[in-house]
């Protein structure tokens, strides 16, 4: 139920008044494990704070921290107990990257830390540690603030948008909301590579993460076995990158 996620308001019987009892969702990081398995209230309360940073309760307004992230994973919709994600909801996260099996090697690895392990370890017990402060988080966020995308760059980019409208593949394209999330995302790339501005290998790299959870595929191409992340592809390598 939202309440869970959100928090709810208890009477408080010593001060003779409702006090607020924050639920999960205040915090930095959301960690969101099989999303599609909470029922639409819930996914409705989640849309407003990945979208405005802000929760309702009880017709108060609370503002999360700047920095609030959702970083959830999904099962299979056609398995049972699952709710399908409003596209309205998917159009809000960033990326969607798919985790194929592990490797032999990898799959060994995680069988010999997690199998002969009993009850539930700390994540310092992983060996999980900070890797930034929030101070130099911070500083990383101004850098790509620096970085600025070119007027050729940002029409390459509504080209591949608009083009996933025009494909007869899709039933639905990417939105206006998708080409200003992968415009940010290709800032934020090249500052990691020590750019301040966008080259057309940034979109090419970020554009399938960034579309595939957000378009949806035609009925003739799924009885021609086509999948969104082929019909995709084919857009980005079709569409003329700037020189």
């Amino acid at each position: 139920m939202p309440g869970d996620v959100l928090g709810t308001n208890l009477f408080n019987f010593q001060s003779n008044e409702f006090t607020l009892t924050k639920g999960p969702i205040f915090t930095d990081i959301l960690l969101a494990d099989e999303i599609n398995r909470t029922p639409p209230k819930t996914q409705a309360a989640l849309l407003e704070a990945m979208q405005e940073r802000r929760v309702t309760i009880d017709g108060d307004t609370y503002t999360l921290n700047p920095r609030f992230t959702v970083i959830a994973t999904q099962t299979p919709i056609e398995q049972q107990g699952t709710y399908p994600l409003p596209e309205a909801q998917l159009d809000r996260f960033l990326f969607k990257h798919v985790l194929a099996y592990p490797s032999r090697e990898e799959e060994l690895a995680i069988v010999s830390g997690h199998g002969n392990r009993s009850g539930m370890k700390t994540a310092e017990a992983f060996g999980v540690e900070a890797a930034v402060t929030a101070e130099e988080l911070t500083d990383a966020v101004e850098s790509v603030s620096q970085v600025r995308v070119q007027d050729d760059i940002v029409a390459y980019i509504v080209d591949i948008i608009r083009a996933s409208r025009e494909t007869p593949a899709l039933t639905v394209g990417a939105s206006p909301r998708a080409a200003a999330a992968l415009a940010a995302a290709t800032r934020a790339r090249a500052a990691l590579d020590g750019r301040d501005y966008v080259v057309p290998d940034d979109v090419k790299h970020l554009a399938l993460p960034a579309l595939r959870h957000r378009v949806i595929l035609s009925p003739a191409a799924e009885i021609e076995g086509r999948t969104t992340d082929e019909t995709l592809t084919t857009i980005i390598e079709q569409t003329a990158a700037p020189r």
